[in-house]
């Protein structure tokens, strides 16, 4: 049977399309809670950055607990206020006794919880961001693993703290982590966020609408589709001309 001109470039574009909606689509599925750290550097402070997306298409998200370290503790730990939601530092008595900067340490915090007022929580489709001032991190080469506690108004909490395997494929809600480096030729100890450094009391940190990385993948998925949508009609035209020639 001959296929017309027409019907390949249909049978292109349909194929195209729905190749850039499924990325789209896997890219969206794939957010999860993550940590962005400002800077690694052994020795330093830095601002941490959790990115909470809101997962349920029927509930909101109201809590955060995020679990601090316990091996190598922060001795100090600062949090930047968001509009609508409070903020506790919880600190505990470590299990062990731990040496930081020379100094014996035995309580330190060991979690920060977020709780939203009811106008403030995270709807479908959208997320927030909190940040916190940590320091000193530890020695470079050590992974500092976050556990995230994430609760919604129906009841249900999703717990993120499934270890990263390297090699292996990621679990389906990874521990917010990130590892330490080196310090760098004129790195200063506080360069990043000192743990008193001034938050302006009037900072903004509002809910909104979800366009997260999951969905830049997407959409360049579907570039990339289209991108070959038009190479295709090009081979199509050239052929349609070499044969008329």
């Amino acid at each position: 049977m001959k296929t017309s001109p027409r019907r390949t470039l249909s049978t292109i574009a349909a194929t195209t399309l729905a190749a850039g909606l499924m990325a789209l689509g896997t890219g969206a599925a794939s957010a999860h809670v993550r940590v962005d750290p400002d800077g690694t550097a052994e020795g330093s402070y830095t601002q941490l950055t959790f990115r909470v997306p809101n997962e349920s298409e029927t509930a909101k998200t109201s809590k955060l607990e995020v679990s601090l370290p316990t091996e190598t503790p922060f001795t100090s730990v600062s949090v930047k206020p968001v509009v609508g939601w409070k903020a506790e530092v919880v600190n505990s008595e470590l299990p062990q006794p731990v040496t930081v900067n020379g100094a014996t340490v035995t309580e330190a915090p060991t979690s920060v919880i977020w709780t939203a007022d009811e106008a403030h929580q995270i709807g479908p489709h959208e997320y927030q961001t909190f940040s916190i001032s940590v320091g000193v991190l530890p020695k470079a080469g050590t992974q500092l693993i976050l556990p995230a506690s994430q609760t919604y108004t129906d009841g249900n909490t999703v717990k993120w703290e499934q270890d990263i395997s390297e090699g292996q494929p990621e679990p389906k809600y990874p521990a917010p982590a990130f590892t330490t480096t080196e310090k760098t030729d004129g790195h200063t100890q506080h360069s990043t966020a000192a743990p008193n450094a001034a938050v302006p009391a009037a900072a903004v940190s509002s809910t909104s609408s979800a366009t997260d990385a999951g969905s830049a993948a997407g959409w360049l998925g579907l570039a990339a589709g289209l991108v070959g949508l038009i190479t295709g009609v090009t081979a199509l035209a050239r052929t349609r001309t070499i044969r008329r020639g």
